[in-house]
């Protein structure tokens, strides 16, 4: 979706870009009764496989345009749109959330391909071997179980047989 410039007919207009198609809407100030937005009425749920598919560029296209969406389907809710714009924010939302998801994976795989055969970086690392301590870490003691150690040595004794 492409918000463009104000229609130079209507000041008060403005014209918004949704697949391909221009809508009419109408500014917060110059509107005096209830905003209605129009929203594109091809909102339908994103399957992942598809967006797996696509390039970076296409992804990031893409998820500008569903939060620019997701901007007018707010200002129609703040202006009391119909009931079935309030239900297309989820979709939207899921649809912006599963785009980033796609982004982080694909960014994650080229990393991990780059880094084959070397040392990863932490964030590719599994969580457990990040939270794992050094082995400095690990071998440190307290105050107190060192002077427990010197104080207390192991005793050392043999059987006669």
């Amino acid at each position: 979706m492409r918000l463009n410039l104000q229609d130079k007919r209507d000041p008060g207009c403005w014209i918004a870009t949704i697949g391909g198609q221009d809508f009419y809407t109408y500014d917060l100030a110059a509107c005096s009764g209830p905003l209605q937005l129009a929203v594109s009425a091809e909102i339908a749920k994103i399957k992942v496989h598809e967006l797996q598919a696509k390039s970076k560029g296409e992804l990031q296209n893409q998820l500008k345009d569903l939060k620019a969406e997701i901007s007018l389907l707010r200002v129609s809710k703040v202006t009391g749109g119909a009931p079935n714009k309030l239900s297309k924010i989820k979709v939207v939302r899921q649809s912006v959330a599963q785009v980033l998801t796609v982004l982080s994976q694909n960014q994650k795989a080229a990393l991990r391909t780059a880094y084959k055969n070397k040392r990863l970086p932490l964030d590719l690392r599994p969580r457990a071997i990040r939270r794992r301590l050094t082995k400095h870490q690990g071998g440190l003691k307290t105050l107190k179980q060192k002077k427990k150690e010197t104080y207390f040595p192991k005793q050392k004794y043999a059987l006669k047989a």
